[in-house]
């Protein structure tokens, strides 16, 4: 028992001292002083990041290069898991409304940047589950249906599986079936579900116990750590997550952190920030969060180690 507990103290400390990226600078986005600047995604190339309201009311575009503020929608519920092609050239958000009967119904709206051309790829419901950009199609899952819709005119092909939280339970859509994943038991809460990269593996969070990796047939599920909330992936080995503690009220310290998936753990950002909610682009090189005073960040990355 006492090698066990040695062996287990020496993990974590080789846990927490691990490098996993090389950070080049954590620095603050120019935006607007009168811009609510939370984040709500980030371009695959890293040139440009979406921000929303504290409340997901709006979305807008935030050029990187030119430090230039584009209003896209005044939408409510726009900046809630918002979605950028592969191409970067589109965004789709969800519309959210209440209806005669006074019941909220949330529709997904699609965005060419350069042209601001909208166009309603799927139609006001009260059962969207989740959606993704695969190929530059949207994949949304409605009442347990994958609805595919196409944004280049070409048919839509679903490549990688969509995963969707309903009733608590973590679902997962292939070939057009959902199904019931929950890789911890039905018995669990799940939040915050992600596909890596290559199709293979889901994270997800289990309600007051931590982030978790599974195979994306839901077996072999890995603990992470409690401390990696609102995980996204960097790459099929890595997950980024924010580190937050609150007294009951409000949250009182965060920050964002990166783990591997064979236990190697680094904190990104230096404590003097509530940093939240990270997302990357998918080369790598940035990874952009909010804080609690409604500002935005970016970690530039030089490399992974």
């Amino acid at each position: 028992m006492k090698k066990v507990i040695l062996s287990l103290a020496v993990f974590a400390a080789m846990a927490v001292n691990a490098q996993i990226m090389d950070v080049a600078s954590v620095t603050r986005l120019a935006t607007p002083e009168n811009v609510d600047a939370k984040v709500a995604g980030i371009s695959p190339d890293g040139t440009y990041v979406l921000l929303t309201s504290g409340s997901n009311q709006g979305l807008q575009k935030f050029d990187l290069t030119t430090n230039t503020l584009t209003v896209l929608t005044e939408a409510e519920g726009a900046g809630y898991n918002a979605a950028i092609s592969a191409d970067g050239k589109e965004v789709v958000y969800r519309e959210t409304s209440l209806g005669a009967d006074r019941l909220r119904r949330s529709a997904l709206v699609r965005q060419v940047l350069d042209t601001r051309k909208t166009t309603t790829v799927l139609q006001p419901t009260r059962d969207l589950e989740g959606f993704a950009i695969q190929n530059n199609a949207v994949m949304a899952v409605d009442r347990k249906q994958l609805k595919a819709r196409a944004l280049n005119g070409q048919k839509p092909v679903q490549e990688m599986p969509v995963v969707s939280i309903k009733d608590r339970q973590l679902m997962i859509t292939v070939a057009g079936e959902t199904k019931v994943l929950s890789p911890n038991g039905t018995d669990k809460s799940y939040i915050w579900p992600s596909v890596s990269p290559d199709g293979t593996k889901v994270c997800y969070y289990v309600a007051g116990n931590g982030a978790w990796v599974a195979n994306i047939d839901g077996t072999a599920p890995q603990f992470i750590g409690r401390d990696c909330r609102a995980a996204k992936w960097y790459n099929n080995n890595i997950i980024i997550g924010m580190a937050d503690h609150d007294n009951g009220h409000v949250m009182t310290a965060s920050d964002i952190v990166a783990y591997t998936l064979d236990g190697k753990h680094q904190v990104l950002t230096d404590g003097t920030k509530i940093a939240m909610y990270p997302y990357v682009s998918a080369d790598g090189s940035k990874i952009v969060f909010s804080t609690d005073k409604g500002e935005a960040w970016l970690i530039s990355i030089n490399s992974v180690k």
